[in-house]
């Protein structure tokens, strides 16, 4: 792909959110952007195909972007959008570019000195979380899990010390493996909020600790995509002054001085240095 920035498009690629179930969330703004637009980019054309029937959006030439095609197609819709065209991106459900297909086009575009903007709409991720009743003012999305290996396994981890609420998420049949593998890394009384089949006719939202999620879905049978919130970890205890002399001592048995050593103690517990020198001089008679 070119990255001259001083080519300019008279065109546009606009990502188009559609509904994740009901489509009575679809904007009349996002009808008439499809509806205007010269190509739209879809993941499934059978899918989308629906979609735009049921709205009235007929006669469109469809271009299947999905997790498969994009990095190759990028080219086509980077050249309609610098001759003029408008094009937009829709995905199956939801808002393109959100653990689906989108990124790398957008990037592309933008590179190449093309338009973008948005039709904002349904999101799985912003909806599951403001109806979570866990903490919204920050948040971390992750996504769907790396399925193994260490990817996943340093990904996991970060979740054990993660002080904002986290949002995954989880395909039915690997959903067991998940809450099993969060519980062993956050511990089983960390509260964690389900939400599946969000805006259709079963929505459920499921609260209650990692533990009890276990044997929640232990006796039911998952099904649709889940949305999965975990709450922050809670802040370590800070240490006691005991802690803080017993490791003061041990840095001074070592023959670091005692201004030294509290430096050493404050920069690991996170203590202000003024609050540990004075401690360490309370060593002194002891050494």
């Amino acid at each position: 792909m070119s990255n001259n920035s001083a080519i300019k498009s008279g065109g546009s690629l606009i990502l188009v959110a559609t509904p994740i179930g009901n489509l009575g969330d679809m904007t009349q703004r996002a009808v008439e952007t499809l509806q205007s637009a010269d190509v739209i980019c879809c993941e499934d054309t059978r899918h989308s195909g629906k979609l735009l029937a049921h709205f009235g959006v007929t006669d469109k030439k469809l271009i299947v972007i999905n997790e498969h095609t994009e990095y190759d197609a990028r080219e086509e819709i980077v050249a309609l959008v610098v001759s003029g065209s408008l094009v937009a991106l829709i995905t199956d459900a939801g808002t393109p570019g959100i653990s689906d297909p989108g990124e790398r086009l957008v990037t592309a575009v933008i590179e190449a000195g093309g338009q973008i903007t948005a039709v904002p709409g349904a999101s799985a991720l912003t909806m599951a979380l403001v109806i979570s009743g866990l903490p919204t003012s920050r948040f971390v999305f992750e996504g769907f899990l790396p399925r193994s290996g260490i990817e996943r396994t340093e990904r996991l981890a970060m979740t054990t010390t993660e002080s904002r609420t986290i949002v995954l998420y989880e395909a039915p049949h690997r959903l067991v493996k998940t809450l099993s593998d969060l519980t062993t890394a956050c511990g089983a009384m960390r509260r964690v909020v389900l939400a599946r089949e969000l805006t259709k006719l079963h929505e459920e939202i499921w609260r209650g600790t990692l533990q009890d999620a276990n044997m929640y879905v232990a006796n039911t049978e998952p099904r649709g995509e889940y949305v999965i919130i975990i709450e922050p970890a809670k802040p370590p205890a800070p240490p006691t002054n005991e802690e803080l002399l017993a490791a003061i001592r041990a840095e001074i048995a070592k023959g670091v001085s005692r201004k030294d050593s509290a430096a050493r103690v404050s920069a690991r517990f996170g203590v202000a240095k003024r609050t540990v020198y004075e401690l360490a001089l309370q060593v002194r008679d002891d050494v």
